[in-house]
């Protein structure tokens, strides 16, 4: 299967289950609200899974798996044993660390929360019960996975979350029909019952849980299976062990760096003084969640399905080919990060609208989603630059660079903490982020190209350049768009329900999507003629 056929299979999945997880997203938000103490209480507890699973998915699983497996192949019995010695392996860790991370569950809350409430702690620490055991599912469903990709198949490990969001949907229709909605926090956090935590935190991770064993299904089809060994020693795993010990080395950092990015965010709860439009923790989870669309639909497809080759040529020793199929990636990736960028940017308040009701609050989430978006390109790029250097078997590198971009936002973000009104600590913290990943990004360039040698004669940043460009005539429009239905304001038809707000978002989106892949087309960007050829082949099957 060639990178563009995989990559529009693994993007159809993630769009569904994306959308799939706006709906959860506003769902819960119609639910608890975003800017209230019972949605921060459930936005601590359900980060802490997920945060790892962030930095699992993303660091030590990728960095290790797949060229590891890819070298695996070459042995007699095609990989199975040393396949089946890593799973046991992972999953005996996974199980030790959910069993502990669940036990610890209380300590957890308070190292992640800054000045809460005895009944606030005590809210998140009961949700933190249900949600932790995800961390065993999460680790799970990446060894599956990763593996999956490893063979080239690449569509159930993208796929497999739209299981997750049904599931948790589901819940949710069953939470709001037995215990109705509370948006603006009316119930204060003392009252909630073990039964609505239970339902509401349970079912997210029984959805987790579905997702990933259904990947085992997936195995079976394409002829694996797994029998636990627990013969570690003398089967060469000491390679994969000594490339983990770098990536385990950056969980450790980002762990640290997320943790103060937490405690300064939970701030917010302390100083709301009663009023629900002070962004905190569940409205960094929401503009994170609108942060991680365009990543996850384009960029971890085209990187997913890039990883694999890049890895081949690695091994083989191919660095020109290696370098022509990486610079490939990051094009197509900065086409789309550009425009996703712009575009959000400019459709922040009417997305944001979805999820909450108050005009205040609309403005403060949005707020927080364009500080967010102006990182996404370089995010996008470390993203795919990462791939490389796992495909090179070096791990040391990323957790240099990785330890600067942590160093810089720990030291801003403190400084932030006491300095900066509480109406603008979670703002403050997401344009910390943008700028912290912009020098990770070229840390990692300019590492690379130490590696490999440079790139430029494949014409990134000039492609990049034209992107922008391209985005910015694009944004003008659907700026002029917003306008022409009315702008921005209280009671405006851009933000006066949910139902305007999409409206506006759609056209305005539908102008910029016309304007920027016209001007692209006009300027004769290359990888515009190919993803039109892609849709033209799906369109005619």
């Amino acid at each position: 299967m060639s990178v563009a056929k995989s990559s529009l299979l693994m993007a159809g999945g993630t769009v569904l289950s994306r959308v799939l997880g706006f709906g959860r997203a506003v769902a819960l938000a119609a639910m608890i609200g975003v800017t209230t103490n019972a949605a921060d209480a459930f936005g601590v507890a359900n980060q802490l899974p997920n945060s790892v699973y962030a930095i699992i998915a993303g660091g030590v699983l990728n960095a290790v798996l797949v060229p590891q497996i890819v070298r695996a192949r070459a042995h007699k019995d095609g990989g199975k044993g040393y396949i089946d010695r890593l799973l046991t392996l992972a999953i005996t860790v996974f199980t030790v660390v959910t069993v502990l991370a669940t036990v610890a569950a209380p300590f957890l809350v308070s190292v992640y929360t800054n000045g809460w409430s005895q009944q606030q702690l005590a809210l998140a620490t009961a949700f933190a019960y249900w949600c932790l055991p995800q961390l065993f599912f999460y680790g799970l469903y990446s060894m599956l996975g990763e593996v999956l990709n490893a063979r080239s198949a690449f569509g159930p490990y993208m796929w497999a979350p739209v299981l997750n969001n049904i599931v948790a949907i589901a819940g949710m229709v069953a939470y709001v029909w037995i215990f109705g909605v509370d948006p603006t926090g009316s119930q204060s956090v003392q009252d909630w019952s073990a039964g609505q935590v239970a339902l509401l935190a349970g079912s997210a991770t029984i959805g987790v849980a579905a997702q990933a064993l259904i990947l085992f299904l997936s195995w079976h089809r394409i002829g694996l299976h797994f029998t636990f060994n627990f013969k570690w020693r003398g089967f060469g795993l000491r390679p994969a062990m000594k490339a983990a010990s770098w990536s385990l080395s950056m969980v450790l950092v980002t762990q640290i760096g997320g943790l103060v990015q937490t405690i300064v965010a939970s701030r917010a709860v302390t100083l709301r003084d009663g009023g629900p439009a002070v962004a905190g923790i569940a409205a960094a989870s929401i503009a994170w969640l609108i942060f991680m669309l365009p990543h996850s639909v384009a960029t971890v497809s085209i990187a997913t399905a890039y990883f694999t080759k890049i890895s081949a040529h690695a091994q083989a020793g191919k660095i020109d080919d290696l370098k022509a199929d990486l610079t490939g990636g990051l094009r197509t990736i900065s086409m789309i990060s550009v425009f996703s960028s712009v575009a959000i940017i400019v459709l922040a308040y009417p997305a944001s609208r979805v999820f909450v009701g108050e005009y205040d609050a609309t403005l403060a989430l949005g707020n927080v989603v364009m500080a967010m978006m102006i990182g996404l390109v370089p995010f996008s790029f470390v993203y795919m630059m990462q791939r490389a250097y796992y495909a090179l078997e070096d791990t040391r590198t990323p957790f240099l660079f990785t330890c600067v971009q942590i160093a810089l936002h720990i030291c801003a973000s403190v400084t932030l903490a006491f300095f900066a009104p509480v109406q603008y600590l979670v703002l403050g913290l997401a344009l910390i982020t943008s700028f912290t990943v912009l020098v990770q990004a070229m840390l990692a360039y300019y590492g690379l190209t130490r590696r490999i040698g440079s790139l430029k004669q494949y014409g990134v940043s000039r492609a990049t350049l034209t992107f922008a460009l391209a985005g910015l005539v694009a944004a003008g429009a659907g700026w002029l768009t917003l306008q022409a239905l009315g702008g921005i304001h209280p009671a405006s038809f851009v933000v006066d329900k949910v139902l305007t707000a999409l409206t506006s978002a759609s056209v305005a989106g539908f102008v910029m999507v016309i304007a920027y892949f016209v001007l692209l087309k006009l300027l004769r960007v290359k990888e515009v003629d190919g993803i039109v050829s892609m849709v033209k082949g799906i369109l005619r099957r």
